[in-house]
């Protein structure tokens, strides 16, 4: 039998042309050699995820990783394998890569299209090339403030905020918790499990001030909670969660704007993971029927809830961190359904559980997702938030309402400012451990307690720094839905 397939081999050899033949030869020699070359597939144990294309990538990218660390993953992933933070009496290590030693290294994700400024690349703008002089163009605009009263009261407000900053980097809504203060300040909040909301509210104000983990008197304030907040997030193939017991989506809402304006400031390459992550967790989350957000991912939404998260991904827009189109388009089309007036007024879950707060909510979102002055319909809003004037102790809606009113500027401006400025700076403690802090009779004192209120106060009144990419003017006028 073999020498009868030998003879049929020899004559089909000898009878094909010869181009096929050293055609068929060439093809098995290249399948050789490419066995005999093939690598070695070494398991991954790396802690740092980048995403672009590899053209975009330098050798500086991957930080100290040896090359044989670094693996390909698909066209939009790579791995390397930096160094595990090293840690010390003042927080970690300058060098040492900003992500938890257990973040996960082998989480696909998703290469998400849309949300980019035409002809920009997020890697483009990470490296921070001008990163320091940003920075100390925003130290600058709040040292011009810090002499005037609103600019004492938020540096009073920073050193409440440090003093209460737990051993481990993080915060809590019941401060009374913190083993310097132990109860010397009344009203702590009740919402001892939402650790992760607490730490982001915060650090925002730092961050407000122009304090960044890199530069600043609280530098390592601002790092140990953002470390805080980065060991905190769960990471799976959705995104990185960082919803927790108490606080749920307004934990992971809070935490994203935190993180992904420390980014946008700073454009530490070592953020960009954590703040993409939460971005992406926050396109999984939403409501993919309605458009909105609330307690639990993928459930029917509020305007509360959703107030937060579309400040996040307007921070993450602005940090030239990819947000999805559709995702904006969802979330406007939520507002149409909690609209009335027109569009002038917003309800909670609907039409008709209005409230100051949800007005306020419904017309910033509606500012950053592109209406512009000319709206007849934010142009009435704004003209019944003027009509309201600040609340006396709904800190919560003062906090939307003077965002509003200082992107629409003009008169109603000056004139909501003319009242607010005075009344947060002379409601502000004056007296012993609970100096630089604020506190008002709210349904929000039971919950949040005193550290709620202080840093929304200190955030209300950063406004005028402009020192966060959410507060600038070009918050509202670059359009992500075009």
């Amino acid at each position: 039998m073999n020498t009868i397939a030998s003879r049929r081999i020899h004559r089909l050899l000898h009878e094909s042309p010869s181009w096929l033949t050293s055609m068929v030869f060439h093809m098995i020699l290249l399948l050789v050699l490419a066995m005999l070359t093939m690598p070695e597939i070494v398991e991954s144990t790396g802690r740092t995820i980048l995403m672009g294309p590899i053209d975009d990538l330098t050798t500086e990218d991957w930080g100290s990783a040896p090359p044989s660390r670094k693996i390909r993953l698909d066209p939009h992933i790579y791995v390397a394998a930096p160094a595990p933070p090293q840690w010390n009496a003042d927080g970690f290590d300058e060098g040492a890569i900003f992500v938890h030693d257990d973040f996960p290294s082998n989480v696909r994700l998703d290469p998400i299209d849309g949300g980019l400024p035409r002809g920009d690349d997020p890697l483009d703008r990470v490296p921070g090339s001008n990163g320091t002089q940003r920075i100390q163009d925003r130290d600058k605009g709040f040292d011009d403030h810090r002499g005037t009263p609103e600019g004492r009261a938020v540096a009073l407000a920073l050193k409440w905020l440090a003093q209460h900053q737990m051993p481990d980097g993080g915060w809590s809504f019941h401060h009374a918790m913190h083993p310097e203060c132990h109860g010397q300040c009344r009203n702590p909040g009740t919402l001892s499990e939402a650790r992760s909301a607490a730490t982001a509210m915060a650090l925002l104000p730092f961050l407000g001030a122009g304090q960044t983990h890199g530069k600043g008197q609280y530098r390592q304030t601002v790092k140990r909670g953002l470390y805080f907040l980065v060991g905190r997030m769960k990471v799976d193939p959705h995104g990185g969660a960082l919803n927790e017991p108490g606080g749920r989506m307004y934990s992971h809402g809070l935490a994203s704007i935190t993180l992904c304006e420390a980014y946008a400031m700073t454009h530490d390459r070592q953020l960009y993971l954590p703040s993409q992550q939460a971005v992406n967790f926050i396109c999984y989350a939403q409501d993919p029927v309605g458009g909105g957000w609330r307690y639990e991912p993928r459930q029917r939404g509020d305007t509360s809830v959703v107030g937060w998260q579309i400040m996040a991904l307007k921070s993450g827009y602005l940090g030239y961190l990819r947000v999805p189109t559709v995702t904006m388009q969802k979330a406007m089309r939520y507002l149409d359904t909690v609209q009335y007036e027109s569009g002038a007024r917003y309800g909670y879950t609907d039409t008709g559980r209005g409230s100051p707060a949800t007005t306020a909510i419904g017309l910033l979102c509606r500012m950053y997702l592109g209406w512009k002055k000319d709206h007849p319909a934010l142009e009435r809003g704004v003209q019944w938030i003027d009509e309201q004037g600040p609340s006396a102790n709904d800190m919560y809606y003062n906090y939307y309402a003077t965002q509003v009113m200082h992107h629409w500027g003009g008169p109603l401006w000056r004139r909501w400012d003319s009242v607010l400025r005075p009344q947060l700076v002379g409601s502000q403690a004056q007296a012993g451990h609970e100096t630089g802090s604020w506190s008002f009779k709210h349904h929000h004192a039971e919950r949040g307690g005193r550290l709620f209120f202080t840093a929304l106060a200190a955030m209300t009144l950063e406004i005028y720094y402009r020192q966060q990419p959410l507060y600038r003017n070009q918050s509202v006028e670059d359009d992500f839905l075009e």
